[in-house]
């Protein structure tokens, strides 16, 4: 998982005294069926009754952290393929993506199935 180039600025900017970026107060998983790339809008679901899911994180150890618990997504209206890649937002829909990343074995979601993430899936770490 890498981070976005919104949160690699925030904390460039918090660590050597730039700006102060307000911490988000809430976060949001994505799906998306390529690479989000680094500002994390390509290849976003969208339609189909698709949207972001709330995510609650742990706090870090050793680095890294994950989230908390299930979260699964509406069941699809539609077909919408093949899901390839996850990302964290700050908002439900625009804001400012976090992280981006791979997800490790892709999944196919046709209408009428649920996506769901489970709890510690997805490990934020600074490497």
């Amino acid at each position: 998982m890498t981070k976005a180039n919104y949160a690699e600025t925030a904390v460039v900017d918090w660590l050597l005294g730039g700006a102060t970026p307000s911490r988000p107060g809430a976060r949001y998983l994505a799906l998306h069926t390529g690479d989000p790339g680094e500002t994390g809008a390509a290849n976003e679901l969208s339609g189909s009754g698709y949207a972001r899911q709330a995510a609650s994180f742990g706090a870090a150890s050793s680095g890294s952290a994950s989230n908390t618990s299930t979260h699964t997504f509406t069941a699809a209206g539609g077909n919408w393929g093949t899901v390839t890649h996850f990302s964290i937002w700050d908002a439900a829909s625009s804001g400012n993506c976090l992280y981006v990343g791979a997800l490790t074995t892709p999944r196919t979601i046709n209408d009428g199935e649920s996506g769901t993430v489970a709890a510690g899936a997805v490990v934020c770490s600074e490497d």
